[in-house]
């Protein structure tokens, strides 16, 4: 297969080009709908070349080696591997470039990935130092840097990878420093790893097209020469929806230029105004990159989130999907925004995001690990047509028009509360496999080195009440207030946390029928009408769940009023329901569209997130430097089971019916208890 800079090197001057970036589904089904997306993309849009992610310290690589398997073997696209070196070992990276090599991988983009966390956390204790010296063992002291990465591969196989590498026009962010962030302090960097090896340039995405132009030109005209020639690929992140654009420029310290926050903000609930919006920011971008003047070809990197509908608008109204593939007399569009018609089960995360129709965060206590309550409402744009219930299945010979229903059943990103079908579910905003939404510094500062029940209880308690710390180790932001939704459900999730240190991490009150401009509740397009059923998620001592709670969620009076999951560190899972059931917990009816699901409960993402929120448990103990916390955090970690609640009742007076089940189970005491909650 083909070199990258091969490719660019034979299209004509004046030319432009396009790549697209995919990254490993969280779920085998989601994986399936991906391969079906990636074929009708690969013939409807014809990306020069496409990118597979990899997750910090190769957490995702035999998914993300399955994946260029595909692109590369079965689809026949030119595939570039990204490769990250840093907190994984060397047999790792030796593996996957001997594995991308057999399956004639031609293309590597080289990144330092997310630093490993050991170096922050400082940890002064001999357990500490014995825990380091055993990560030392297994991992590799040979990489620190991208550019160690590059000269890795230089000397184990020459010039038979074309080897891409990050630049940052806005300079590369730094958590602890970002107003020191400045690109003109990453040259030195940049320019010893193009002297090492690299190829070509891939940029961080950015929305400041004269952050970018600047940055561009000057790296042409630099003294050392070194740029000249060398591609420069601007990255582009399409716009989803609005708290996920919020939330990754946060993350990657990007500016977003004024005037296209004062488009989003008056339209912030409404997903599909936003895409709309966020389409045109992308073309004008696009446009004025085209605009200066280059000896080179024109490309431009897609960060997709596993998406295609926004970018397939953007690409066909740039007019860069390759003529022979477009439609001859311009009636077929790429995409048909305006005959997408809604359903499907969907919802965004952050955390990043992700990770589909547009998932709406439900109203939750700690500003939990999904989007705001009011700002980041779904809407989905179609539900996949399939043979089975679980697949979707396109016709990828079809002309593009009659693979809509295909392309946009997951229009938004899918998170937490999204469809496990998707390939979009769990969309990373970054890619670590269970990441705090802070650094180690500033987790110790906000939630202290807890060492009793008590002490957790009184930091839940304090972030209800709208006092400090402003998030949670299970939060996806940092907004300083909790969401008007939130505070009207703040009792019932008062009495949970300091009655039986049953800590609270996603809830939602019941709504019916309310208008989608409903300042509090609302969403989507206006003059709709939108419906919740009421949930709570929370852990609990795993002796409460199985003496108290359990008991009374399954007694016979209250079972036909609830469904529950539950998981524990270990892996055990029960439920009330069956593997295949799905809840819808939020939805909508709109004006010529079909019902929009927004916000769905089922077992395929709870389990998924079990993992990452037991993660999040060992990742706060590590950040203690005081021994017994941290012991304390990891017996926390071991001793409770994660929870997630759904109220039936929704109507006339229903929804407080939850809230009062759960009262009498909060009530009830075990076996030789005398009063109050027992502790763990």
């Amino acid at each position: 297969m083909d070199k990258i800079t091969n490719k660019i090197a034979a299209l004509p001057c004046d030319a432009s080009f396009f790549s697209l970036e995919f990254f490993p589904p969280k779920t085998q089904i989601g994986f399936s709908n991906l391969q079906d997306r990636l074929q009708r993309m690969s013939q409807t849009l014809r990306p020069l070349f496409v990118n597979v992610t990899w997750g910090a310290g190769g957490c995702t690589s035999s998914r993300s080696l399955e994946l260029v398997e595909l692109c590369q073997r079965q689809l026949g696209l030119t595939t570039c591997l990204h490769l990250t070196c840093t907190n994984m070992k060397r047999r790792v990276v030796d593996e996957a470039l001997q594995e991308a090599k057999i399956i004639g991988v031609r293309n590597i983009l080289a990144l330092r990935g997310d630093p490993p966390r050991e170096e922050e956390y400082r940890l002064d204790t001999e357990e500490a130092e014995e825990e380091e010296e055993e990560e030392v063992k297994e991992n590799n002291e040979e990489f620190v840097w991208a550019v160690d990465l590059v000269r890795y591969i230089r000397r184990k196989y020459g010039d038979f990878f074309c080897v891409g590498v990050a630049a940052y026009p806005e300079g590369h962010s730094d958590e602890s420093h970002p107003r020191e962030q400045n690109y003109e302090k990453d040259l030195p960097f940049l320019i010893e790893k193009v002297q090492a090896g690299a190829d070509f340039l891939v940029t961080q995405f950015f929305f400041d097209v004269n952050a970018y132009t600047r940055f561009e030109k000057n790296l042409r005209e630099h003294k050392s020469g070194v740029f000249r020639n060398i591609p420069i690929i601007p990255g582009l992140l399409p716009i989803q929806n609005y708290q996920i654009l919020k939330r990754t420029t946060k993350l990657a310290h990007c500016r977003i230029p004024p005037g296209l926050l004062e488009a989003l903000d008056p339209i912030k609930a409404d997903d599909e105004e936003v895409k709309r919006k966020g389409i045109d920011a992308i073309c004008d971008i696009i446009r004025d990159i085209q605009a200066v003047k280059s000896d080179q070809p024109r490309g431009f990197h897609f960060y997709t989130l596993n998406l295609e509908k926004v970018v397939g608008s953007i690409l066909e109204q740039c007019n860069l999907i390759p003529l022979e593939l477009s439609s001859i007399d311009g009636s077929d569009s790429a995409i048909d925004d305006s005959s997408a018609t809604a359903n499907g089960i969907n919802g965004t995360k952050h955390e990043f995001p992700n990770s589909s129709p547009q998932i709406r965060k439900p109203s939750n206590q700690p500003s939990s690990r999904r989007p705001s309550l009011t700002t980041n409402h779904l809407v989905s744009d179609d539900h996949p047509s399939s043979p089975a219930p679980n697949l979707t299945n396109a016709s990828n010979n079809q002309p593009i028009t009659t693979t809509l229903r295909e392309a946009t059943w997951d229009d938004y990103p899918n998170g937490r509360f999204g469809d496990a079908r998707s390939p979009a579910f769990g969309t990373p905003v970054s890619y670590s496999p269970c990441s705090l939404p802070c650094t180690p510094s500033q987790a110790r500062c906000q939630w202290g080195e807890p060492t009793s029940p008590s002490a957790i209880t009184a930091l839940f308690a304090s972030h209800l009440s709208g006092k400090p710390p402003c998030q949670l180790p299970w939060s996806d932001n940092s907004s300083p207030a909790l969401s008007p939704e939130t505070a009207l459900i703040r009792d019932h999730l008062l009495t949970l946390n300091t009655t039986r240190n049953w800590w609270t991490i996603a809830s939602q009150p019941a709504v019916d029928g309310l208008p989608s401009t409903d300042p509090i509740h609302g969403w989507g397009p206006a003059k709709g009408f939108v419906f919740q059923k009421p949930f709570v998620e929370f852990f609990c001592p795993i002796s409460d769940w199985n003496d108290i709670l359990k008991p009374h969620l399954t007694s016979q009076f209250i079972k036909p009023e609830v469904s529950f999951y539950a998981g524990t560190s270990s892996g055990c899972f029960e439920s009330s329901e069956s593997s295949e059931a799905m809840h819808a917990v939020t939805w909508g009816s709109f004006l010529g569209k079909e019902i929009m699901t927004a916000t769905m409960v089922e077992e395929v993402s709870f389990r998924q997130w079990c993992e990452e929120a037991f993660g999040r448990w060992e990742e706060w103990a590590r950040c203690c430097r005081d021994g017994g916390a941290r012991g304390f955090l990891r017996a926390m970690r071991e001793g409770v089971v994660l929870i997630n609640i759904i109220g039936h009742g929704y109507r006339n007076g229903e929804g407080e019916r939850l809230w009062e089940i759960l009262r009498e189970g909060v009530g009830r005491r075990k076996d030789g208890e005398v009063n109050g909650a027992e502790g763990v």
